[in-house]
């Protein structure tokens, strides 16, 4: 079997996933490893939405915009929950231009009780095809 893009990508993705769900297991944080999870949280998602467009290009679906790949992985079932992932794609951009103690404590609690189910189903989808 080849290797296609998006498979190469998902390799990425998964080892960032993986660095991700250990560091979500941390019940209490300081500062730096804010900063940190904030920072493992950008590149997952990253890589993660950047595994939706290539998977979707080999599906024979062009995307150039992570907001255009997160509406197409909705309306192909990729995606359980669109507007999750939407909220991510705001927040990522918000954290990667400001940084202040109160919006970096209000993003663990919505990285640790949100947006982590929604990168695991992500994940689990294409774990779960990439091993077919």
């Amino acid at each position: 079997m080849k290797d296609i893009r998006w498979q190469q990508r998902f390799q990425n993705f998964e080892k960032a996933f993986l660095f991700f769900d250990e560091t979500i297991k941390q019940k209490f944080y300081t500062p730096l490893e804010i900063s940190g999870l904030v920072n493992t949280f950008e590149f997952t998602f990253e890589l993660g939405w950047k595994t939706i467009k290539d998977y979707l290009y080999e599906q024979g679906i062009e995307t150039n915009y992570p907001r255009e790949a997160i509406k197409k992985a909705f309306e192909t079932g990729i995606i359980k929950d669109g507007h999750t992932w939407i909220h991510m794609l705001e927040k990522r951009n918000e954290l990667s231009h400001t940084y202040n103690s109160i919006v970096a404590e209000h993003a663990v609690n919505m990285i640790k009780n949100t947006y982590y189910d929604a990168i695991v189903q992500v994940y689990q989808f294409f774990k779960n095809i990439n091993n077919e």
